[in-house]
């Protein structure tokens, strides 16, 4: 599932530092901080700002938004790619404009009555790609 990838992006509630290390040895790992981690983690930010492919990707994990929507993401960061996670609720929300805002939902254990989920995003001619992959 995750072979050939470049990058890993965690939008937060990592949970035990084991799985940071464990995306690790699969790719380089940018990874924020959750509502249930520890903000003074050296390894988590409050936030990212990642430039690939020729565009700009803003993660963070959408607790400070208060009920996090991709529309209430896209509007509080400029970013061409806004992901943001929380609510463990997968979503794609494209704009007119070609923004996209991003819920990859949780990978973690089944919580909610949600599948577990990841999404997969492939930037090709600066034109971003979005898969959600159940884990279910």
């Amino acid at each position: 599932m995750f072979g050939g990838v470049d990058l890993i992006l965690h939008a937060g509630d990592v949970g035990a530092h084991a799985v940071l290390d464990g995306l690790s040895a699969i790719a380089s790992v940018e990874a924020v901080f959750g509502n249930v981690d520890d903000p003074h983690d050296p390894s988590l930010a409050r936030e990212r700002t990642i430039a690939a492919g020729g565009l700009t990707i803003h993660v963070s994990h959408g607790h400070e938004l208060g009920r996090p929507t991709a529309e209430l993401a896209l509007a509080r960061y400029h970013a061409d790619i806004v992901i943001f996670g929380h609510t463990h609720r997968s979503c794609v929300v494209r704009t007119a404009d070609g923004r996209l805002g991003l819920n990859p939902g949780a990978a973690g254990p089944r919580r909610f009555d949600l599948q577990p989920s990841v999404a997969r995003l492939t930037i090709a001619g600066a034109r971003p790609e979005v898969e959600i992959i159940s884990l279910a």
